[in-house]
């Protein structure tokens, strides 16, 4: 049957109307039948054929074969669409409907058009899930993640269980900080990240260790990477991240270079396998070895050369050099800098690595400190990217000659040039001038910035980084972020979780089905979009009609709109139409729960109309019953006065 029957013309709606309608119908199995049906049209034959209209609602059996319904919209225009629908299939049951079984945290992901909108959802989402005590964290997890759309204004909350969950959850629907919430704005439009690999200072006793076990894509990498070192060293990656008893320290450059390399490499294939792919790479010092091998421009068995092979040519420099950040642009650093000592990176606008001899190094930053400048140690026992690097620059240049760089599918920018490099120049001289040359990092990001990346996401267990970017960007002029991915002595699942919502916020395509698997997850009933909701219609002003345009006389009166002298009498009749709506002042006299006009408002109808006659007096008013305002509507009001008795007039 028409919608028209049901809802009246809905002129441009009227054809998704007949959609919802039929869908309807569908879903619940009944053939509707058409209301307000006195006969059937004379212009149709209706003895042609089986059609017939409903006169009354039938059962629409089920027969084996799917429903099928035809809708059909006319438009004024003459532009008509016919559509036919069918029913969808049922959906089948999935085969984990058991218990779901957590072992580890959970996101739960809510967006929505708008701040308003999203923490109205968040607060839609606490309240269905409170009170359906059922609904498992994971579950709601795995259909929040992957059954809701990602609108512009997001926010993650991570947890273990169903009570932590939603006292998160809460802080999200009350807009207040707390731990476990991440927020962010997705129409940032800061497109894809830069994946970044730093050098020095990332690595950590521990680091990555429960990955190992809650990631088969890490543990599968690193495997691979184990695989390959086992060519050219005599330990064991994984017995090192494990910490197993005999397992060589990380303090050793021999080993702590090669572990780092292939923890970051191994992360890197984590981001991917959540959808996360760079547009664009860069690396610190001996991170670009990593960043090459991630873009494509190494293979990982060059590229675990490499980095074994610099490693044990760095043995014979122990103790030599030593290297501190300090808080300078790299102008005031060479002011202050004596004759033994080098910039061996520029980080920031305000971050720089000074390096040299361990005593003048140590001069320079008691000096610094001494003058209220911020200084941070980065290495006791090397001078990396200075001069006691030419030596074993050329060494490292003639172990490595066999390397095939080639060409990346991922845009790699130079630590080395400070711009976008063709990677099939990274061939050995390029990994000498890596060790000896100054780390241009600043310069590179500056680089990115200009050719419009705004996100950046240090692969690392531990951010060091980050801050330098931030800083760049801001000094830069542009708007970016800088994310990480582990941190030092967190739990690696809820830091990985962490770091892959702060992603998400902050509009990077995320495949959260990944971090379901094995859960025993299923999809559950949620709530629908808490929709922001606003009035179109136009609405109706507090005044009252023209009294002049409908043929009689303004009363010129707030509580009063028109003046009625009857042809037949002497009288008057005035008339207005009162409200709570059109005079909001009514409410405020309020008895018993009952909006009531005062009496002094008697008292001023009485005087308005004896204006009118000419009668400038009350002598006595009685009120019989309380002039009552219902909860919605108006009262109409007349004041009659009537013809003169005794020099009198009634009112």
């Amino acid at each position: 049957g028409a919608i028209k029957s049901n809802i009246g013309h809905s002129q441009a709606a009227a054809g998704v109307g007949g959609v919802i309608k039929m869908v309807m119908a569908m879903r619940h199995g009944v053939l509707p039948k058409t209301l307000h049906l006195d006969e059937p049209s004379p212009h149709v034959d209706w003895t042609a054929g089986d059609v017939e209209l409903l006169a009354e609602a039938r059962p629409w059996p089920e027969t084996g074969h799917p429903r099928r319904a035809g809708v059909s919209a006319f438009g004024m225009s003459g532009t008509n669409v016919h559509t036919i629908l069918e029913q969808a299939p049922e959906a089948e049951a999935e085969e984990n409907a058991g218990a779901e079984v957590v072992d580890g945290p959970v996101a739960w992901l809510v967006a929505g058009k708008g701040d308003a909108a999203l923490r109205a959802q968040a607060a839609t989402l606490r309240e269905f899930v409170t009170e359906r005590p059922e609904l498992g964290a994971a579950d709601v997890a795995l259909s929040l993640a992957t059954t809701r759309s990602a609108f512009e204004f997001r926010a993650v909350v991570t947890g273990t269980g169903r009570a932590e969950l939603l006292q998160r959850l809460e802080a999200v629907a009350e807009g207040t900080k707390a731990p476990g919430v991440v927020r962010g704005n997705a129409t940032e439009a800061l497109g894809r990240p830069v994946l970044v690999f730093p050098g020095q200072g990332a690595q950590w006793v521990g680091m990555a260790r429960g990955l190992l076990e809650g990631s088969p894509v890490f543990a599968g990498r690193m495997a691979e990477c184990a695989a390959v070192l086992e060519r050219y060293v005599d330990w064991s990656l994984l017995a090192v991240v494990r910490g197993e008893e005999g397992a060589p320290c990380l303090d050793r450059v021999d080993v702590g270079q090669p572990v780092l390399f292939a923890v970051m490499v191994s992360l890197a294939a984590v981001w991917e396998s959540y959808g996360v792919r760079p547009s664009a790479v860069v690396g610190h010092s001996r991170g670009e070895i990593a960043a090459a091998c991630v873009a494509g421009a190494l293979s990982l068995a060059d590229a675990a050369g490499l980095v074994v092979a610099r490693g044990r040519l760095l043995v014979g420099a122990r103790g030599a050099g030593a290297m501190v950040s300090v808080a300078l642009s790299a102008q005031r650093v060479r002011e202050r800098l004596s004759g033994g000592l080098e910039i061996a990176a520029v980080n920031g606008p305000a971050s720089v690595v000074v390096a040299g001899d361990p005593a003048e190094v140590a001069g320079f930053a008691e000096a610094c400190e001494g003058d209220g400048i911020r200084v941070r140690r980065v290495s006791d026992a090397f001078a990396f990217h200075t001069s006691q690097m030419d030596v074993i620059g050329e060494e490292l240049a003639a172990a490595v000659a066999g390397l095939s760089p080639r060409a990346s599918e991922v845009p790699l920018y130079s630590t080395v040039t400070g711009e976008l490099l063709d990677t099939a120049t990274m061939d050995a001289d390029y990994w000498r001038r890596n060790l000896r040359e100054p780390v241009r990092f600043e310069a590179a990001v500056r680089a990115l910035l200009d050719a419009g990346h705004g996100l950046f996401i240090e692969v690392s267990p531990h951010p060091v980084l980050t801050g330098a970017v931030q800083q760049t960007a801001e000094e830069h002029g542009t708007h970016a972020v800088a994310l990480g991915t582990l941190r030092r002595d967190q739990d690696d699942q809820e830091r990985l979780l962490t770091s892959l919502a702060q992603a998400y916020v902050h509009g990077v395509d995320v495949d959260w089905s990944v971090w379901f698997e094995g859960l025993g997850a299923r999809h559950v009933e949620l709530p629908t979009y808490a929709f922001q909701r606003r009035r179109y219609w136009l609405e109706t002003g507090h005044g009252s009609a023209d009294a002049v345009g409908l043929g009689l006389e303004s009363a010129g009166h707030p509580l009063l709109g028109a003046v009625v002298v009857p042809a037949s009498q002497d009288g008057v009749v005035l008339t207005g139409r009162l409200s709570s709506y059109t005079h909001p002042w009514l409410a405020d006299h309020t008895i018993g729960g009952s909006v009531l006009l005062p009496g002094t408002a008697f008292v001023e109808l009485a005087l308005r109309a004896g204006d009118e006659v000419g009668c400038d007096a009350v002598e006595e008013l009685t009120l019989y019953a309380p002039l009552v305002f219902p909860a919605a509507g108006a009262v109409q009001v007349q004041v009659v006065v009537g013809d003169v008795v005794d020099g009198r007039r009634p009112v």
